[in-house]
């Protein structure tokens, strides 16, 4: 909706800002400085009865190194703010989770977000995610896709080339819905 689009030019621009001008590049400061930034951009205190808009994000540092030529990446860092991401190596996806808080004003807002260190090697395969996907309302029974069908769907996808898993992906979402009035949200078999 409008209150999601707006926060999210507020977050590529405030992203810019913190990447570019302040030139922060570890995961988890950059989101510390886009929750500083977020709420003083949207006046936020905290009090009762206040709109409380935030962001979830899944934010990765890619570290790269060049190799005949061509950049190569050997590792990143990732800090989440509710959103996680998925690793999947050797036919196993590792989730690597994020911080269950939001990039606004939020109870834990004084605590640091965690920046983790992944090591990447040759064959990964790395995701992030928003809800928007798992949260998609559809199926013969009207219910969220949910995150463990979602992980299912990634680990039959995987060694695909990526143009065909993004075809899959929304093909499936497509079906999903299609059991779905997308005015209504009635399921169309009952």
């Amino acid at each position: 909706g409008v209150p999601g689009a707006f926060m999210s030019i507020l977050g590529v621009g405030l992203l810019n800002e913190i990447v570019v001008s302040k030139k922060i590049l570890k995961a988890n400061e950059i989101l510390e400085e886009l929750r500083t930034l977020v709420i003083e951009s949207l006046h936020q205190t905290g009090k009762e009865g206040e709109a409380q808009e935030g962001m979830d994000i899944a934010l990765c540092v890619i570290n790269t190194t060049m190799h005949n030529g061509i950049p190569s990446a050997k590792s990143l860092q990732f800090a989440g703010a509710f959103n996680s991401l998925y690793l999947i190596r050797d036919g196993q996806l590792l989730e690597t989770k994020a911080d269950r808080m939001t990039v606004g004003v939020h109870f834990k807002q004084n605590k640091s977000f965690t920046n983790h260190h992944i090591k990447i090697l040759p064959g990964d395969i790395i995701y992030t995610y928003s809800d928007g996907y798992v949260d998609q309302i559809g199926g013969t029974e009207n219910k969220k896709f949910n995150f463990p069908k979602f992980k299912e769907l990634l680990l039959s996808i995987h060694k695909k080339p990526m143009a065909e898993q993004k075809q899959i992906l929304n093909t499936t979402l497509e079906k999903w819905q299609a059991h779905t009035d997308p005015e209504t949200g009635e399921n169309y078999e009952q």
